[in-house]
Parts: C-alpha cells; sequence; structure tokens
C-alpha cells in the first residue's frame, strides 16, 4: 500500500490529539488526509457515518474521535462515555470493513487495563482484570475495538489494528476544569493562583497516584509510524516509558509556573488508577517509535501555552 497517496480520513482530527496527526501526515507528504467536525458528521449516528465514508471515500481511516475527560466528567457521566465511544467506534470501524477500506486504525486508551496491572503494563496483560472504577465504562468501550479489530481479522482477514496510548498532554489540551484531565487541571489551578494572587489551591486524592504521560507531538508520531507500518493483531502500547506520582508532578509545575502557594490535598475525591507506566519495547521493536520530548520541557511548552490562552490575566 502506497501509505502517503492513500485517501486517509482522521475521524476528531480538529481535536487535541487529531491536529497534531494530520499535521505530522502532511509533513511526511500525505496528500489526501481528511478531517470533518462532530457538527458535519456524528458519528455516534450510523447513518452520518455513513454520510462520512460517502463524503470522503477513505482508504486508510485513523479513528480518534472520543468522548473524554478526567476522573470527576468520568464519575459524572459514564453512561454517555460508554454509549457514545463505543457506538462511535464499533460502527465506523464495521462500516470500514463494509466498504472495503484498507486498513483502520483504533485509539483505544490506557484506561482500558485492569485497575491492578503489575508495572509496566504488558500488552498480553490487558484482559487479566477489570479497569479503575471511575473510568471503567470509558475504558471497556474503547476496549470493545480492540475486541472487534481482532475479530473482523480472523473471519474477514481485516487490517484493522489497536494502539493503547497513555495520557496526552501538550499545547491545545483542554483546561476546561469539567473535562479537563490531570496535567492541564494543575497548570490551570496553579498559573490562575499566580495570577490572581491565591494563597492556596486545592487538589483531588493524595498524590500517591502514579501516571506515565506522553508529549502531544510524540503521540502523533507513534499513531503515523503505526498507520504505515504496523499490520499484526495484538495492541500496540504507545508511551514514554517512565512513571511520576501525581505529587512529584505537581512539585514539578509549582517550580515551573512559581506558585508560592499552599496545597490542599483533598483525599475524600479519588485518586483514580493507583499505577500506570507501560511496556514501550513492542512499539520500539514494531515500528521503531521511541518517544524524544523531554518531560520538562513539554511541561514548559504547555504551561505557556495556557498563559497566552488564558483569561485570568496577562502571560
Amino acid at each position: 500500500m502506497n501509505f502517503l497517496s492513500s485517501r486517509i480520513a482522521v475521524t476528531g482530527g480538529n481535536g487535541f490529539l487529531g491536529r497534531h496527526v494530520v499535521a505530522r501526515l502532511r509533513e511526511k507528504g500525505a496528500r489526501n488526509v481528511f478531517t470533518f467536525r462532530s457538527s458535519e458528521f456524528d458519528l455516534v449516528d450510523p447513518e452520518q457515518i455513513r454520510k462520512m465514508y460517502d463524503a470522503f471515500s477513505p482508504e486508510i481511516v485513523i479513528h480518534l474521535a472520543a468522548r473524554v475527560g478526567g476522573i470527576g466528567f468520568n464519575r459524572e457521566n459514564p453512561a454517555v462515555l460508554f454509549y457514545d465511544n463505543l457506538m462511535m467506534g464499533v460502527q465506523t470501524m464495521h462500516e470500514g470493513w463494509r466498504r472495503g477500506i484498507r486498513k483502520f486504525v483504533a485509539l483505544g486508551t490506557i484506561c482500558a487495563y485492569p485497575k491492578f496491572t503489575p508495572v509496566p503494563f504488558r500488552e498480553e496483560d490487558i484482559w487479566s482484570g477489570y479497569p479503575e472504577e471511575t473510568n471503567a465504562p470509558y475504558g471497556l468501550a474503547k476496549k470493545m475495538m480492540l475486541v472487534q479489530a481482532q475479530a473482523y481479522r480472523k473471519q474477514f482477514g481485516y487490517n484493522a489494528v489497536y494502539l493503547l496510548p497513555v495520557n496526552l498532554y501538550g499545547p491545545g489540551d483542554n483546561f476546561d476544569p469539567r473535562v479537563s484531565h490531570v496535567i492541564p487541571a494543575l497548570i490551570k489551578k496553579c498559573v490562575d493562583a499566580v495570577l490572581r494572587s491565591e494563597n492556596e489551591i486545592v487538589v483531588w486524592g493524595t498524590g500517591a497516584a502514579t501516571r506515565e504521560f506522553l508529549y502531544v507531538e510524540d503521540a502523533a508520531e507513534a499513531i503515523v509510524l503505526a498507520a504505515e507500518k504496523y499490520d499484526k493483531e495484538d495492541p500496540l502500547n504507545i508511551g514514554a516509558g517512565f512513571e511520576i506520582s501525581i505529587r512529584e508532578l505537581l512539585d514539578i509545575i509549582v517550580e515551573l509556573t512559581g506558585y508560592r502557594g499552599r496545597i490542599k490535598w483533598d483525599a475524600s475525591l479519588p485518586d483514580g488508577q493507583p499505577r500506570r507506566m507501560l511496556d514501550t519495547s513492542r512499539a520500539f521493536r514494531e515500528i521503531g517509535f521511541r518517544a524524544s520530548t523531554d518531560f520538562r520541557e513539554g511541561l514548559k511548552r504547555t504551561i505557556e501555552y495556557y498563559k497566552r490562552i488564558s483569561d485570568a490575566g496577562p502571560a
């Protein structure tokens, strides 16, 4: 398959990750890359999915579209997160198979892993238990694309692959406190407190939980490499290969933002999954991917981005 001359549809291509994936595709020379907004084609609706395929006639689909949020959003919207993500993934993949597209790249989530997966998470461990409760509906909905991809490959020879990324961060992230993930949420708290001369911030949980974070441009590179090179049934971890506690993360953000006030940890609110870190050896072996962005440098860029777009005051 001539990847760069193929017609490529990127669902979620105008979102945080999608914009970087589209940019990377075009940097590599892809000439026919198509994106759309949910207001144009709502992928929860099967009729809208058919219209999207009619409009673009893609040969490859990179499915990034998702309804997402942090722990609070997951606790408040489990049914919406389950239904919307399940319908988008299953129906978009099925219609792609029905039309004979040559490759479907499905983006899953680290939330699909069991709550107490041994660290580092290996792809073989994905079925060894139930996901962490606060984001299980979301994680399981996304995980069904793995089941579907493997079933369609076995029965129909359909080339669908499934990627498992860690938490992403970087410029362009969503800083809305109703739906944001931990890095943009903590950056917003610290930057806003400095700009408003506030002397205390409140942070969810105990700070003991650990996470792995991947800079969005590195994630885009991995996805494009997988779209170009990976054609196997096994899921593929996409991460940076390091682990940091939320407390340590906040220490770095406090330093980089110049916040000098008190920090109150609200242990009545959940930490989420106790630990998260991926084994990324398969991605290096199969597609040659290794994250390249220094974590502190990535945080600096993200902080500067938030300062530029913040309504709280001047950067």
